[in-house]
């Protein structure tokens, strides 16, 4: 390798793409291409950069399968950051392969961690767990070390571990500070705010107020039964029934658990259930049709008692009943809460993400267009979405995956 490549790929070890830039900005070869493509990336010119990393990978010959592979792994980084998660997988999965086998550790770790954060995204928390558990970062330069707790703490956040969280983040302030790279230690500081902004709205006795992530996770760890509207569950210490499937009866035991230990009338019950504006008989024999069914699913949690006015929840002895909220209510808060990352989405990406139709996605993106909430760039597939980040609020609990079950 010549020095001009030699001083390109320190500069981009280093942070500088422009640096790297001016040394290899006039070549062809194989090598200069590469590390064209990752500069152009650190760039934010993804698609410039995605040309040039395939010309690399064409350029380089049948002999040479750890660049090749390296390429590949560049290129699956740009997909990640432009949430491009169609991006074939598989491609990754034999970089990876290749790179472990010819000893090249530190590419094949990054790799890893390409798949452990795409799994994130996509709230397939159990498998990125266990990918991450086989990566020792202790050999790792400072950069890849900061990469690594950023991943730990992503997870630790989603699978509410604040304090584990916390010491992940701390862990990596130092490595990227030791790296000496000024954007890692700006994203370190980003998701740092996770920790320090409200995470969701604790409904309880007729009064709201903001929750941090570790107050979340201190709430389910109490006696409390708590009706989670960010996963539409209900779940005590012992037991969780997902409603999920089931909007009609979450529905109604949201009310009934926004108004304990008080009870709900029928028509207020019918409202919020149903969505009615008229009220009549065959709208009260489907709510106590309902209210049988809630009763036999929360069997194990708390009971549906009737009142004279309507029904409300009873529990045992000194066990409360608290509603748990998204910090801020939109019927399309879910997809709003992806785009919240300041990065551009796909439809097809966040239709992947959130386990809907690409159709369904796109009906909600027109919807907040139309009111302001996003934006768009680009036509046809080349069409991306894009909001300002969500001033003051973490978005954690409204990404797809289940919270802990105690």
């Amino acid at each position: 390798m010549d020095s001009l490549i030699t001083a390109a790929a320190r500069a981009l070890a280093h942070g500088d793409p422009l640096g790297a830039l001016k040394r290899v900005a006039l070549r062809d070869d194989a090598p200069a291409l590469a590390l064209r493509g990752i500069a152009m990336a650190r760039l934010g010119d993804f698609d410039r950069a995605k040309v040039l990393l395939r010309r690399a990978t064409r350029a380089f010959g049948p002999r040479e399968a750890v660049a090749r592979a390296r390429c590949v792994v560049a290129e699956a980084e740009i997909a990640l950051v432009s949430r491009d998660l169609a991006w074939p997988a598989k491609a990754l999965d034999a970089a990876h392969a290749t790179l472990q086998a010819h000893g090249d550790l530190l590419n094949a770790a990054h790799a890893a961690h390409l798949e452990v954060r795409r799994l994130l995204l996509i709230g397939r928390l159990d498998e990125a767990e266990r990918r991450l558990a086989s990566l020792d970062p202790a050999p790792f330069p400072p950069a890849s070390r900061a990469a690594h707790e950023l991943v730990v703490a992503g997870l630790a956040m989603r699978r509410l571990r604040t304090e584990t969280a916390r010491a992940a983040l701390a862990r990596a302030e130092r490595a990227a500070r030791a790296a000496g790279i000024p954007a890692l230690t700006a994203e370190v500081e980003s998701a740092s705010l996770a920790l320090k902004t409200p995470a969701a709205r604790l409904i309880a006795g007729g009064a709201e107020r903001l929750l941090l992530l570790e107050e979340v996770e201190a709430l389910q760890a109490s006696k409390a039964i708590v009706v989670d509207a960010c996963r539409h569950v209900v779940r005590d210490l012992t037991a969780a029934v997902s409603l999920a499937t089931r909007p009609v009866l979450f529905a109604i035991v949201r009310a009934l658990g926004e108004a304990w230990p008080d009870d709900v009338t029928r028509d207020a019950l019918i409202a919020r259930a149903f969505r009615g504006k008229s009220v009549d008989e065959s709208h009260r024999a489907r709510l106590r049709v309902e209210v049988g069914r809630l009763r036999s699913a929360l069997r194990s949690l708390a009971g549906v008692s009737a009142t004279k006015r309507g029904f409300a929840l009873t529990t045992r002895r000194g066990t409360a009943v608290v509603v748990l909220a998204r910090p801020f209510e939109d019927e399309h808060a879910d997809v709003l809460a992806f785009l919240a990352d300041g990065e551009s989405w796909s439809s097809s990406a966040l239709a992947l993400a959130l386990g809907a139709s690409q159709r369904t996605v796109q009906r909600a993106l027109d919807e907040l267009a139309a009111s302001g909430k996003v934006q768009s760039v680009g036509r046809a597939r080349a069409r991306r979405w894009m909001t300002p980040p969500l001033s003051g609020f973490t978005t954690t609990l409204l990404l797809p995956a289940p919270l802990p079950s105690g």
